[in-house]
């Protein structure tokens, strides 16, 4: 059962923030429902995808109405990191988004789960979906890099189209003090570079960071993709407002 920490004392920042790249990518992830390579793999995405916005509901509702936060606010307004609204590509360009993400949500809901702030009991319950996720994606990306010429080529493609929205990940989230930002970044280097490598993949050289990088999602500023998802996402509770089942 999801441990819900008490409105009052969360960091609304925060909690939209790591709401919103939850929500975001588990509308990302349900978009293969339907489109995965095989069956098995729908239900592994649609899990995913299900664990992301449990995550998101919780979070969203100590920031405020979870459904209004969700489906009328504008773009401008969300606060996720823009590598999680990135659309879903080939396999391969999902397979990467998520080694990098899940990496990412692994470590920092371990650290938080460690505290005692307000996020602990959330992360506590998050902590076990992000170890579950990270493996996933780890076992995909050594299947496909180090797989056919083909899967090799893509999943290359894939690691070097999303990176430089990796450096974002590390950007301070306001209320999460106790983070070590540049700790955390150390050690998902580490990871990362060691899946890569054994998958027979390159490490990408560009940027991650400054100008030539991406990320300015926690600020409000998104990519043009994210606006037609939102569209779609937003399109029947906006349609019809206040319908029920």
């Amino acid at each position: 059962m999801t441990t819900t920490p008490a409105a009052e004392t969360v960091p609304t920042a925060a909690a939209l923030a790591l709401g919103d790249d939850a929500l975001v990518l588990s509308h990302r992830l349900g978009e293969w429902a339907g489109h995965a390579p095989v069956l098995e793999e729908e239900v592994a995405l649609a899990n995913i995808a299900l664990d992301l916005l449990g995550q998101a509901r919780v979070l969203l509702s100590t920031a405020g109405d979870e459904d209004e936060l969700a489906f009328r606010r504008e773009e401008r307004a969300f606060r996720n990191c823009q590598l999680v609204e990135q659309p879903n590509g080939d396999f391969a360009h999902t397979i990467a988004r998520q080694l990098f993400f899940s990496t990412y949500q692994h470590l920092l809901h371990d650290r938080l789960a460690s505290g005692d702030g307000p996020f602990a009991p959330l992360a506590g319950k998050a902590v076990k979906e992000a170890a579950y996720h990270r493996d996933h994606a780890e076992q995909w990306t050594l299947r496909l890099g180090d797989g056919t010429d083909e899967s090799h080529s893509r999943t290359q493609r894939a690691v070097d189209a999303l990176w430089r929205y990796t450096g974002e990940l590390f950007q301070p989230v306001e209320g999460l003090d106790e983070v070590d930002w540049a700790g955390l970044e150390r050690t998902w280097l580490e990871l990362v570079t060691d899946v890569l490598g054994r998958a027979t993949l390159t490490v990408p050289e560009g940027p991650r960071t400054g100008a030539w990088s991406a990320g300015a999602g926690r600020q409000g500023l998104h990519t043009e993709p994210f606006g037609r998802m939102l569209a779609e996402m937003q399109h029947l509770h906006r349609s019809h407002p206040g319908a029920t089942w």
